[in-house]
């Protein structure tokens, strides 16, 4: 064999195995942060009968602590849970509920109800240096079977930026790191030990880990989640416009149908009614039954950028102590509700 090119391989091995030396000292470092998420859910199922049900379930996903007190996560981990738990390495288990949730960036902040004593905090990174190329490691709990780290390299970028309002915008990092089911939420480090991503999905045939990994960016969650104080109103939605807005006879262009509602949520204390029937439109499973939010303090809801930039600093507005309104559509009649 060449000297010169047994000399490479050498190079190359010896190289690998610093490298993953490196990641595995990051690994134990930071691995103490990551958390497992447990929530319970109650939706409505069509049965074999096809009559609606309304059922309980259990889900899981990952996240990590950003303060003794602060956990982030995926938000369609924590779409509507009526109840929420986080579980650390150490085995704790600490009650939680959600403060802020991005449907679109798929990224959500936890608040524990008390402190995780010597938690180990992460940092974020800058998700804007991340380059194609680059390696990175996911650490989460995937399928359940506990803590476990897998690997990759940035392989990609997808922003979307629709002007100034946050709930359409996008940034996320792709990644050929194993993800499945279960990593939802859990953080994408860089070599640095820092976090550059949120774990958000895998685009697969098989269902399975063999497909192309997509991670939110971190500063797009340093800005949402971090620097904003928008709350989350606890109940899932569903964006009502063009044909469907006449299909269900809306008195405006566009409206929020209520999915299902968390009892002890913002929403939940207004009255807000959720769903109670389970139906396919198209390729689109919905729930109906449930209240059309029109408004929020007098400004209508719209798909357009101006009436959601509104509704942002209206939202980011609110303080534990604030009050305000919502007009809504229930049973063909239009009401309004006032917060608790």
């Amino acid at each position: 064999m060449n000297t010169s090119f047994q000399a490479l391989i050498l190079f190359l091995i010896s190289s690998f195995a610093l490298n993953a030396q490196d990641i595995s000292k990051i690994y134990e470092k930071v691995s103490p942060a990551v958390v497992a998420i447990i929530t319970k859910e109650n939706t409505i199922v069509t049965t074999a009968s096809n009559t609606s049900e309304r059922v309980s379930s259990n889900g899981l996903g990952s996240g990590f602590m950003v303060s003794n007190q602060l956990v982030i996560t995926a938000a369609h981990v924590v779409q509507a849970p009526q109840s929420l738990m986080v579980q650390f390495a150490d085995g704790d288990v600490i009650a939680a509920q959600v403060l802020t949730s991005y449907k679109s960036a798929d990224i959500a902040l936890l608040g524990l109800s008390r402190p995780k004593e010597n938690a180990t905090i992460v940092k974020f990174g800058d998700s804007d240096k991340m380059k194609i190329g680059q390696q990175v490691f996911v650490v989460g709990v995937p399928l359940g079977v506990g803590f476990s780290l897998s690997s990759g390299y940035v392989s990609g970028f997808r922003k979307q930026t629709i002007g100034k309002n946050p709930f359409l915008n996008t940034e996320f990092i792709q990644t050929d790191a194993a993800i499945n089911q279960g990593n939802s939420g859990g953080p994408m480090f860089n070599l640095n030990g820092e976090v550059v991503g949120i774990v958000s999905h895998i685009t697969t045939k098989s269902g399975g880990s063999d497909g192309i990994g997509f991670a939110s960016s971190s500063n797009l969650a340093t800005r949402l989640l971090l620097n904003n104080k928008m709350p989350w109103f606890g109940a899932e939605l569903y964006s009502l416009t063009g044909k469907q807005a006449k299909i269900f006879n809306l008195p405006q262009r566009s409206g929020l149908l209520v999915q299902r509602v968390v009892t002890t949520s913002i929403f939940g204390k207004m009255g807000v009614r959720e769903g109670d029937t389970e139906v396919t439109i198209g390729r689109q499973k919905l729930i109906l039954g449930g209240d059309i939010i029109l408004s929020f303090n007098g400004i209508k809801y719209d798909t357009t950028d101006e009436a959601l930039v509104k509704i942002a600093d209206f939202a980011n507005s609110l303080n534990v102590d604030s009050t305000f309104e919502i007009t809504i559509l229930r049973e063909g009649k239009i009401m309004t509700l006032q917060s608790k």
